[in-house]
């Protein structure tokens, strides 16, 4: 069966939607007007590099069995989508287009695979025992996921590392890092059929008789995308600095020592709330994937670029941590100087 999916942001969104397409689906983009008008014309672009080979292959839309077009918030029917994906930063669904999008998605029980960064807040209610009521601060406005059913939310660990080269146009995606998407399951039944059915195409496709990196894999844990929280308070947040943003390959390697503690805290905060260590991805492994990684994180050159908002998981994983207990000094120290550079970037009103 081919599934229609709507996916809400077109640049990292495009590497989800491209895998969709490769497997046949069917793919619709939300971006701006300019970067609509750009994909219908042209078609989409990601370069990944395959298992055993030197160079990065592009794979483009027009090539693949699958549709992918784009559209703007205003020209978005959701009653035509099985499924949403969710690939904005957590901030931009603050904006009123967007946010009416979202209470037509929650209104008509789409079920939505969120791969940002930050947990949709109607995932974390997901997690018995937690206190979302608490988590407010950490989102620019938590407002949003007020009408959505937590059985029809689900987190996909955004593992892949990916970014648009400065130097193309906006319908170009390169992927450093090709690792797989990680999905928990949804609490509804009907919604884990779509979802196998797509971890089930996207496995079985090939380019010229060669198996494609980064695959969707599903797991019956709502934790297992909550493994993503160590490697993002390890290393992508430690790259903003107060002097200039460094990569995650700095982050993490100058002081390993350091590295290793905030990672097995984070650890611990995500086992308190009930994952399984066989959940986590080990500290060695992570460490070893983030040689590769030698650009400074999405959230660093955001700020670098003056953005006054970014995803706040730093914020997230500090107020669950408080809540339970639990501090720790370097997390602390990492939330106060991405507040003092987001503060910065707010324009001073006369």
């Amino acid at each position: 069966m081919t599934y229609n999916v709507l996916i809400l942001g077109a640049s990292y969104g495009s590497l989800l939607g491209t895998k969709l397409a490769m497997a046949g689906h069917n793919v619709t983009l939300v971006c701006r007007s300019k970067t609509a008008e750009l994909i219908n014309a042209e078609g989409t672009e990601v370069r990944v590099k395959f298992k055993g080979e030197d160079e990065h292959r592009s794979i483009f839309s027009d090539d693949v069995s699958g549709k992918v077009r784009a559209l703007t918030p205003q020209g978005v029917v959701v009653q035509d989508y099985d499924m949403v994906g969710l690939a904005m930063q957590e901030p931009q669904y603050a904006h009123h287009t967007l946010r009416t999008i979202l209470i037509r998605i929650a209104e008509e029980k789409i079920p939505c695979l969120s791969i940002m960064n930050m947990p949709p807040l109607t995932f974390l209610k997901r997690i018995e025992g937690l206190d979302t009521s608490k988590l407010g601060a950490s989102y620019t406005d938590p407002t949003v996921w007020d009408r959505f059913d937590p059985d029809f939310m689900t987190l996909c660990s955004p593992d892949p590392q990916a970014f648009r080269p400065p130097e193309e146009k906006a319908n170009v995606l390169h992927v450093g890092l090709p690792t797989n998407f990680k999905a928990s399951e949804f609490g509804d039944f009907k919604a884990n059929k779509i979802l196998y059915k797509l971890e089930e195409d996207i496995a079985s496709t090939r380019l010229d008789g060669n198996d494609v990196p980064v695959k969707l894999r599903v797991y019956k844990s709502i934790f297992v995308p909550l493994a993503k929280w160590s490697m993002l308070l390890t290393g992508n947040y430690r790259c903003i600095t107060r002097e200039q943003p460094r990569s995650i390959r700095d982050a993490v390697h100058n002081d390993l020592k350091k590295s290793q503690e905030i990672y097995q805290f984070v650890d611990e905060v995500a086992q308190r709330l009930g994952a399984d260590p066989t959940d986590r991805v080990p500290f060695d492994k992570y460490v070893k994937a983030s040689e590769n990684l030698v650009k400074p994180s999405s959230a660093a050159r955001a700020v670098s670029a003056g953005a006054p908002f970014i995803e706040r998981v730093d914020v997230l994983v500090k107020l669950i941590a408080e809540d339970l207990g639990l501090s720790n000094r370097d997390i602390n120290e990492t939330v106060e100087i991405v507040d003092e550079k987001l503060s910065s970037n707010i324009p001073i009103l006369g």
